[in-house]
């Protein structure tokens, strides 16, 4: 694979030599299933008194692994750990953390295809998404570690006071805050924990990360690498458990000094509330998902957008915060739009992630899949389903939950679906008589992750002035709206999708990690 870099644009013609090392892989998942693995706190293994087990999303009857229950105790000690750890940390020279986190970045690279299988197993992701996952996780540490280089430690003289007789100067300094909290979800477990673990590390924090209970053993293995590459004991820790005993736990500790969630809206949002109970304000990013529109124009390639619409709303299931989930269409284009997007979506195979055919795998948890069913019996109450709307339950699909990708047409735009994020293969298409019409039904929802256009070069200079979301594509077959990637779209959102207004994998994340300190010297 010398030519190849694997990004989610390019994701879509391998080389074959890729399939093969992830069958490899694959093998070796399953032959350690059940094994039992502890949290890692202050580079020790800990147990706890109860467990539970990580089932595969496809086969809920094949255990994956068994994992920890972390109690308000675990979370307090690895806090502890943590926040001993980080004066040592702290003081090493930027240049000698960014040698342990490019090392780690390696050991990532190293461990691809082993990963990657994990994921499809414990996500349901079919196997392009999931080396995607993976392979984004050391490009955005990467990117930290390169953003730290090119801007020296981020130290910076300052002008000198104009004073006669003496010698002033000045220099602002950015120096990390202290124990970072990651608290990380299930749809992309690798590159979400640890991108921002990695640039938090670099920054010069400590960090204590916790996975979603839907995915435990990816984040287990990142965690190793980060221990592998030689960081020392206690500045990466790893807990598991749930949200509402260890994840409280986590987020009530006063001796948290910065936190970074990605999740639901509602659940974030009773983070940002929780952690604001501090002594003082502490440092919190956010990103909370998004109900993400493409418009299509009367000027549009229609094969280009039929194709992109599809990737972007059925990859991982519509599981993405990034996920297509509304369609405005010109009337013009609206028939042909729509009947390729049914025909394109018709193709797509659902089954077993780890099948190289395979382009849906299951939904991650019976809550998705109760939630599929609920919205699928109430669009089809109110619209038209097109193609779709049921689950899978025969033959191979009997232990899992497998869900057809759906298209809804004719839904009243009152209709509480335009609005709130379902995170599942279903998205919704609606003819608009202008361009006009399909912004203002685009930005009219409190999320604004990304959004995604097609239609000329001059519409689509219309369309980046005018929509309001942090990552917006025009013309890209790859994906309506997805697809971001380190050093090329930094992703992250406006209004209830974020809560920084910077993207991760940009030039102004790293940043966040740091507070400012200005050092003035008279002489």
């Amino acid at each position: 694979m010398s030519n190849f870099e694997l990004t989610y644009a390019t994701m879509f013609d391998p080389p074959e030599e890729l399939h093969t090392r992830y069958d490899e892989a694959l093998a070796n998942a399953r032959s350690l299933s059940g094994t039992e693995y502890g949290m890692i706190i202050n580079g020790k293994e800990s147990f706890a008194k109860h467990k539970f087990k990580s089932h595969n999303p496809a086969n809920t009857e094949e255990i994956l692994a068994v994992f920890q229950t972390g109690t308000a105790k675990d979370a307090n000690d690895a806090i502890a750990a943590a926040k001993a750890a980080f004066p040592s940390w702290s003081r090493l020279s930027w240049q000698e953390r960014v040698i342990l986190l490019r090392k780690a970045a390696e050991i990532m690279d190293e461990r691809l295809f082993e990963i990657a299988a994990t994921i499809s197993l414990e996500v349901g992701k079919n196997r392009m998404e999931a080396l995607g996952d993976i392979a984004e996780t050391p490009a955005l540490i990467r990117w930290a570690c390169d953003e730290m280089e090119e801007n020296q430690g981020f130290v910076v003289q300052m002008g000198k006071d104009p004073l006669v007789g003496y010698n002033a100067t000045n220099y602002s300094v950015l120096r990390p805050y202290g124990v970072w909290l990651v608290i990380s979800p299930f749809n992309f477990p690798a590159a979400l924990t640890g991108g921002p673990v990695g640039a938090a590390l670099v920054a010069g924090n400590t960090v204590v990360m916790k996975p979603a209970t839907d995915t435990p053993w990816t984040v287990r293995l990142l965690a190793e690498c980060f221990v592998d590459a030689g960081l020392p004991q206690g500045v990466v820790n790893y807990v598991t458990g749930s949200g509402s005993v260890l994840g409280k736990a986590l987020v009530d500790n006063p001796d948290v000094d910065g936190l970074t969630f990605t999740g639901s809206y509602d659940v974030g949002m009773g983070i940002f509330r929780s952690f604001a109970q501090g002594k003082y304000i502490r440092p919190t990013i956010l990103e909370l998902g998004g109900k993400n529109p493409a418009i299509v124009s009367r000027n549009a390639d229609v094969e280009r957008a039929a194709l992109g619409i599809v990737r972007s709303a059925f990859g991982l299931q519509g599981q993405k915060c990034s996920a297509c989930s509304r369609v405005f269409i010109e009337e013009p284009l609206y028939d042909q739009v729509v009947d390729r997007v049914v025909e394109l979506t018709s193709e797509l195979k659902v089954g077993n992630p780890t099948d190289r055919s395979v382009y849906l795998g299951p939904v991650v948890n019976s809550w998705s899949y109760r939630d599929f069913l609920k919205f699928t019996d109430e669009l089809k109450e109110v619209g038209t389903i097109l193609t779709g709307g049921e689950v899978l339950t025969e033959g191979s699909f009997i232990n899992g939950y497998f869900c057809a990708p759906t298209i809804a047409a004719d839904v009243p735009l009152e209709n509480h679906l335009w609005k709130d994020e379902m995170f599942l293969p279903i998205t919704m298409v609606h003819k608009v008589e202008s361009l006009g019409e399909a912004m203002a039904l685009a930005n009219d929802v409190d999320y604004g992750l990304t959004s995604g256009f097609y239609g000329s070069e001059e519409e689509s200079q219309w369309f980046f002035e005018n929509t309001q979301a942090g990552v917006n594509y025009a013309n890209r077959p790859q994906g309506a709206t997805t697809g971001a990637w380190p050093g090329y779209q930094p992703f992250g959102g406006w209004k209830g999708s974020g809560s920084s207004g910077k993207n991760a994998g940009g030039h102004y994340y790293l940043q966040l990690y740091m507070h400012e300190k200005i050092q003035s010297l008279v002489e």
